[in-house]
């Protein structure tokens, strides 16, 4: 079977899908949430799934990943064990306000909305837009709704629930709230959610993503995050991605930025057989700055793609693309980050940088930094390296004491930090600097909080 052959097969098997489970979808959704799925399947039949050497999807094999037969639930099916006795959050120290999805719905014992101090709302999106429909409706499809990408068609046609953050106008967040994403199932399980996190005008708020598997059984996530950041408005997001080497996950988001907002976004990958992160980044207002940076560490055959896209819609507006990876054990990955500047887009500042370290011959990494400029009075630049540890630096360090060993744990640890450093919240970012340590010296062979030892 043909490769074209074979994908418009995976596209049909899930139109049919949808057509057959329309009913129970909406059923277990909101009405709001519904409207968009006609329009969003007969998108996903005109786009498909990407194809592994297309433009954007160049290196990441899409198909094979939704061709496996995993199980699909639509109803909220009710999970015998207790949240507590399984998973707690191994981060000395770390004060947030705590919020849970399973299986892609959110879990929270019959309240599924939280009022936190002033005036935040959080909880599951479903019940959001049936609570806060205006608000809901504002933002709610305004953002991914553009793209031409068909996984994200696909996430609009079944996503059921997910994540709703509001931070009203004016007000800071002072403990950051934590999302934490778990997937557990008796069975191999496909789940998509949807999340939607709106900062008001000159509102301030830390928000930390974990992402954890905790069964041994194979599991896809194909979720999409809107994300909206008004005026004067400032968001710092930290992803933690730790799952077992038998998931996949896909992730899309979608942010749009008015004049003089401030959006951080790091995402720091330990765990995953295959990881895809889309970040599309569009500034409209003038002053607007954006920092989006990742960090990931794979080894023993482990895929990582990273894609960014940052817009520059408007003047005197700034942004920085960082990602740094280490790759060892035939791993393999990919990044591709793009900058396009319009031609009202005057004073620009924007830089990209992508830098690998491949510690064995048997490691694969591509890297695509690309600049699409229009307008002539901008400040760009982008660069990409991979390679080996300068050997310079081993033998300074060498020279001073200290073993071979040591001085390339020391090399790659201080190489790792220049992204952990940029997170907002302490705990986490001494946590995550002790995580990237034990990975890098091979002390930390599994996700924490998972049955399944991958090591």
């Amino acid at each position: 079977m043909s490769t074209v052959t074979r994908n418009i097969a995976l596209k049909d098997q899930y139109i049919s899908l949808y057509r057959e489970k329309s009913g129970e979808i909406s059923a277990n959704s909101a009405p709001l949430m519904n409207t968009f799925r006609k329009e969003a399947i007969t998108r996903f039949a005109s786009l498909g799934l990407p194809r592994k050497g297309s433009e954007n999807y160049l290196y990441a094999d899409i198909e094979r990943v939704f061709s496996n037969n995993l199980e699909k639930n639509f109803s909220d099916r009710k999970i015998s064990f207790n949240i507590k006795e399984i998973f707690h959050c191994d981060v000395p120290d770390l004060e947030t306000n705590l919020l849970l999805l399973v299986n892609g719905r959110f879990y929270g014992n019959g309240k599924m909305l939280k009022k936190l101090p002033g005036g935040i709302i959080a909880g599951s999106l479903a019940r959001a837009a049936i609570e806060y429909p205006e608000l809901v409706e504002k933002h709610y499809g305004k953002y991914a709704g553009r793209s031409d990408d068909g996984l994200v068609a696909l996430n609009t046609a079944f996503a059921q629930d997910g994540i709703f953050i509001y931070v009203p106008r004016g007000v800071k967040v002072e403990k950051p709230v934590q999302v934490v994403n778990i997937m557990i199932s008796e069975n191999d399980l496909m789940a998509q959610h949807r999340n939607l996190i709106i900062a008001d005008e000159d509102s301030e708020a830390r928000i930390v993503v974990c992402d954890h598997t905790l069964s041994a059984h194979r599991f896809l996530t194909n979720s999409v995050n809107e994300i909206f950041t008004a005026r004067g408005a400032k968001v710092n997001l930290t992803r933690v991605q730790n799952e077992h080497n038998g998931s996949s996950q896909v992730t899309h988001s979608h942010c749009l930025q008015e004049g003089g907002s401030d959006l951080s976004t790091i995402t720091v990958s330990l765990h995953g057989g295959f990881i895809r992160n889309n970040v599309y980044v569009r500034l409209t207002g003038e002053h607007a700055e954006n920092h989006t940076m990742g960090l990931y560490l794979t080894d023993k055959g482990q895929f990582i793609d990273n894609f960014v896209y940052i817009d520059h819609a408007a003047p005197n507006c700034f942004s920085n693309q960082l990602y740094k990876g280490v790759l060892d054990d035939f791993a393999s990955g990919s990044f591709n980050g793009r900058i396009l500047v319009r031609r009202d887009a005057q004073k620009t500042n924007a830089y990209q940088s992508n830098n690998n370290i491949l510690l064995t011959d048997d490691t694969r990494m591509y890297s695509r930094p690309q600049l699409e400029i229009y307008a002539d009075d901008v400040k760009c630049s982008h660069g990409s390296t991979m390679g080996q540890l300068d050997e310079n630096a081993l033998f300074y360090l060498r020279s001073r004491g200290i073993d071979y060993r040591e001085a390339r744990l020391l090399l790659m640890f201080a190489f790792a930090h220049d992204v952990i450093q940029n997170i907002k919240v302490d705990a986490l970012r001494e946590r995550i600097d002790d995580l990237v340590d034990k990975r890098l010296r091979g002390e930390l062979s599994r996700c924490n909080n998972c049955a399944m030892q991958c090591g």
